[in-house]
């Protein structure tokens, strides 16, 4: 049986760190209308609860997962390594 690991994306949000494809900013427009399609197609994951986007995650299934965490602390905590501020 395989073991699926997550990573913390925020406010009690996790991951599947087996099925991230990207984390990348959201201040681009291409990534910025990949949000609105992803709303539009209902694959979008908000898990900022209303807080600002830091970060948009793409997962392997397309789903779009917008959070509230830097792409630097995905980074961070997908390398393994302990990281204190959210």
């Amino acid at each position: 049986m395989e073991h699926s690991n997550f990573i913390s994306i925020g406010l009690g949000n996790v991951v599947n760190t087996d099925k991230i494809v990207a984390c990348v900013s959201p201040e681009s427009a291409p990534i910025k209308r990949l949000i609105q399609e992803a709303r539009t197609n209902g694959i979008l994951i908000d898990a900022t609860y209303g807080r600002k986007t830091r970060s948009v995650i793409v997962m392997d299934s397309g789903h779009v997962v917008l959070s509230l965490i830097t792409p630097e602390t995905v980074s961070i905590r997908l390398s393994g390594k302990e990281d204190k501020d959210e």
